[in-house]
């Protein structure tokens, strides 16, 4: 038995009463909603109250209990709906509708906090922060990445948490009017500037960290100012021991957090927004899928649909753990969101999520809709 569920936001459902039934309507058995969240503006077509929310920052969606923070604290969200728990209002009329709640967590993606705390946000080979991006390997992020977890559990009786942004963002960040693209940045060099020099990252790195970013400086300059293509990956442009001591760094990080998460959350789940390449930096994290203790990887399948299927097939492949498709149902093509759900199915996944019930279009929701019944 396949399980269908689909992503929301906390303002779809509160001050809606109709909302939960409305996904109960799509025939998924389970919602995987916002409950720490960075900034976005959002369409909400069905809403009785609004139609556009602008999130202006990162914010914890469930009720933020002072006493139990240290140092980083989320921020409350001021938008949409005036509820201080927004999480616990929206998981309970979904509860009430026969749907089970995921709580959606984005854990180190925050430019507010990032900006009001820079020393704690991922730097660049440059010496240059990347203020929406705070960086895992210090222990205050850490310590703030744990707590979130743990309120989110103490207060919510949930049996699932997918974790989004457990490790580093780097370079690929949709910023203010990103003016980018010219450059003709390869892959590589956009990994390379996303590798985190900070001083946490620079103490736990087995490397002469100041040469190692010179050599980054080095190659981007050279393929920026020259033409000079960076190369395939880290282990051309930085040498084959250099990159996998920033891979091994990276995922001593993020499953050490993940390990930590995961006894906080007791007899809850812990799903991973992961893709088994240590050479990449964002929501989905980089990590060897072998050597992390989750209950279960989320896969993005946004992308070209074989693509989505290779990437599928390859970790079903490697890892036994349960893999759960996150498929866009915002795409082009929403006719072909059937299809590709049942071959992502064959191709090893043991579940699906579709993105996103709240911003879904009458005529996506018919194909979110059509998938569900297409994979029993």
């Amino acid at each position: 038995m396949v399980r269908h569920g689909a992503f929301a936001y906390t303002w779809d459902l509160v001050g809606d009463p109709s909302a939960a039934a409305r996904f109960a309507d799509l025939g998924i058995d389970t919602v995987t909603l916002q409950a720490a969240y960075h900034s976005v503006r959002a369409t909400t077509a069905w809403h009785p109250a609004h139609r556009v929310v602008h999130a202006d920052h990162a914010a914890a969606y469930f009720r933020i209990r002072p006493s139990r923070w240290r140092g980083l604290r989320p921020l409350a969200p001021t938008w949409g709906v005036d509820d201080e728990d927004r999480f616990g209002t929206a998981s309970a009329a979904l509860s009430a509708a026969g749907l089970r709640t995921e709580a959606w967590v984005v854990l180190t993606h925050s430019s507010v906090l990032g900006r009001s705390n820079p020393s704690l946000a991922v730097r660049n080979a440059y010496d240059e922060v990347f203020s929406y991006a705070l960086c895992p390997a210090q222990p205050a992020v850490h310590d703030y990445a744990l707590t979130l977890v743990q309120e989110i559990c103490e207060q919510y009786d949930v049996p699932a948490l997918v974790l989004e942004a457990c490790g580093w963002l780097g370079f690929e960040h949709a910023s203010q009017h990103e003016k980018t693209s010219g450059a003709d940045l390869s892959a590589c060099a956009r990994d390379l500037l996303s590798i985190c020099l900070c001083s946490a990252c620079a103490a736990l790195l087995t490397l002469d960290v100041p040469e190692l970013a010179v050599d980054i400086r080095s190659v981007v300059d050279r393929e920026l100012q020259e033409g000079i293509y960076a190369g395939s990956n880290l282990a051309d442009a930085l040498g084959a021991s250099r990159a996998a001591e920033i891979y091994r760094h990276r995922q001593s990080v993020i499953t050490g957090l993940v390990r930590e998460a995961a006894g906080l959350a007791g007899s809850g789940e812990l799903l991973l927004m992961a893709t088994d390449d240590p050479q990449v930096t964002g929501p989905d994290v980089g990590v060897d899928l072998t050597g992390v203790e989750a209950a279960g990887f989320v896969l993005k399948c946004w992308d070209d649909d074989e693509a989505a299927i290779a990437r599928v097939k390859a970790a079903a492949g490697r890892t036994g753990v349960p893999l759960v498709a996150n498929v866009n149902a915002l795409g082009e093509r929403p006719s072909e969101l059937p299809a590709l759900a049942a071959r992502l199915v064959a191709a090893g996944a043991s579940e699906l999520r579709y993105y996103h019930a709240g911003l879904a279009s009458p005529a996506r929701q018919a194909a979110i809709r059509a998938a569900v019944q297409e994979v029993s």
